[in-house]
């Protein structure tokens, strides 16, 4: 009966272990919101496409560059090595130079619907732009919770060791004094070489966790504290999809891209529309007294000449080029109109989905609560009447089998309705910088690049040399499986 009563207090105490051991919270912990601010500012893949949408928006000063005057001067300096002879006038040497001024005044529409097409990919990229932020953030928010899934997890699964290591010492302390045989010996080391397995794969799985967390945040994780309510949740899918159809940025990057390809076609018909042109050309010939012109008194060694007049240019035949250019951008516009439905459906379907997986989580969660209440009440109830000799090792160690997987189950579905409940509101073009409030100083504003750039005209005006803005990670220390007791917790 000593035997007894000795594994029951190690029982009680190793289950008190196994119950508290996930939701105790950490004293300093980094907030959800704090590792979204950190993912804004230096994730590679965000700053990277900012830059490209900084090149998209040099595509509009491109285009006005087509509509504006051009300035060239050209010079140049010959020496004769051979004179021809049979020339009596052919200069020795000769410096010449000579500017041009050219002004478009109609192209046929090509530069107009160029810069309105320009100007709308514009604001594609801008929505384009807004989708990859909030592709960032749904993985960032994945990535948070997988941590602190894992870390529960891993701490379960330690905990359930330590249960089966007092379990198996028990179970010899109750075979030397003749209470239970071999076989239950070797249920529990059988078991308790399983759970030590699981243990080693729940922390790999968190050593995964945590490096994807570095890639995505730039940051260790450290002490991550359970995330806030999620706001503006639908209360139905098709409420969640009206919304989406209205704000989701890959549905408003479609529609642009489908604007710019009328346009891109109204470009192409004005190659066969004519053009006209004003000029202005001035010329300076010096021949340095090299010129022998005949006469006894010599003659001007400077020619100078000036011009002005307008050219127009109609086009009669291209070689078929202009038809197969408008051809070729009705095709593309007839594709980024499929394109848009695309999206469209790709959106519909991404939110009902995200709604579905939401909600099934919730009951999940339920379910699993109540499954985690009545796991424990059966292992106490088992564990009771092992005592009195009704209830075998087996049972016992079944029971707490089902008592940790209740557990795992439920820490697994908390993670799972939050990124899902999170990934509905990014479908529904709701889980931006701007909605979620970061606190990371001034929000980055594509409109700002796009104001300073559209109306510059002048040749030489470059930007400084590119440098990175997204932060390396070669310098984080490689991860580890660690849980202390004031880190593990349940989402």
């Amino acid at each position: 009966m000593t035997a007894k009563r000795t594994y029951t207090r190690h029982r009680a105490a190793a289950a008190l272990l196994l119950l508290t051991s996930a939701f105790i919270a950490p004293a300093q912990a980094e907030t959800l919101r704090g590792a979204l601010a950190k993912a804004y500012a230096s994730n590679p893949t965000l700053t990277g496409a900012r830059a490209g949408q900084r090149a998209t928006d040099e595509n509009v000063p491109i285009q006005k560059a087509g509509g504006r005057p051009g300035l060239d001067l050209t010079g140049s300096y010959s020496e004769s090595i051979l004179k021809p002879t049979i020339s009596f006038t052919s200069p020795q040497r000769t410096v010449n130079a000579q500017a041009t001024l050219t002004v478009p005044v109609y192209s046929g529409g090509t530069v107009r619907n160029g810069i309105k097409a320009a100007k709308i990919r514009v604001a594609a990229g801008q929505a384009s732009l807004r989708g990859t932020e909030a592709s960032i953030f749904s993985q960032t928010v994945a990535a948070y919770m997988d941590v602190i899934r894992d870390m529960a997890i891993v701490s379960l699964n330690a905990a359930n060791v330590k249960v089966l290591e007092v379990n198996l010492q028990a179970t010899n302390d109750r075979f030397e004094v003749g209470d239970v045989t071999r076989t239950d010996v070797a249920q529990s080391q059988s078991r308790l070489a399983l759970a030590q397995s699981d243990y080693q794969t729940a922390q790999a799985n968190l050593i995964t966790s945590r490096e994807n967390y570095i890639a995505l945040v730039g940051e260790a994780p450290d002490n991550l504290e359970a995330p806030p309510q999620l706001p503006g949740l639908p209360a139905d899918p098709d409420a969640a999809v009206q919304v989406a159809l209205k704000d989701n940025p890959d549905i408003l990057a479609a529609q642009k891209q489908r604007e710019a390809r009328g346009y891109d076609v109204k470009a192409a018909r004005g190659s066969v529309m004519p053009t006209l042109s004003a000029f202005t050309q001035a010329g300076y010939t010096n021949y340095l007294d090299s010129l022998d012109n005949g006469s006894a008194g010599g003659g001007s060694q400077i020619n100078k000449q000036a011009a002005a007049g307008i050219q127009i240019s109609v086009p009669l035949y291209q070689g078929g080029r202009p038809a197969a250019q408008v051809r070729q951008n009705q095709a593309l516009e007839s594709q980024a109109i499929e394109q848009e439905i695309e999206a469209e459906r790709s959106v519909i379907a991404q939110t009902r989905a995200a709604y579905a997986s939401w909600q099934a989580s919730l009951q999940t969660i339920d379910s699993n609560q109540k499954a985690v209440a009545a796991a424990d009440l059966s292992l106490e109830g088992v564990r009771a009447e092992n005592s009195v000799g009704s209830r075998t090792i087996l049972d016992i160690l079944n029971a707490e089998q089902e008592s940790l997987n209740a557990k795992v189950q439920l820490v697994a579905a908390r993670r799972n309705a939050y990124v899902a409940g999170f990934s509905l509101l990014a479908a529904m073009g709701h889980a931006e910088a701007d909605d979620l409030g970061l606190e990371s100083g001034t929000l980055y504003d594509p409109m700002v690049n796009y104001d300073r750039v559209k109306g510059k005209w002048f040749d030489w005006d470059f930007d400084p040399a590119a440098r990175p803005v997204a932060t390396r990670t070669v310098d984080t220390p490689a991860q580890n499986a660690n849980v202390d007791a004031a880190s593990a917790r349940q989402p």
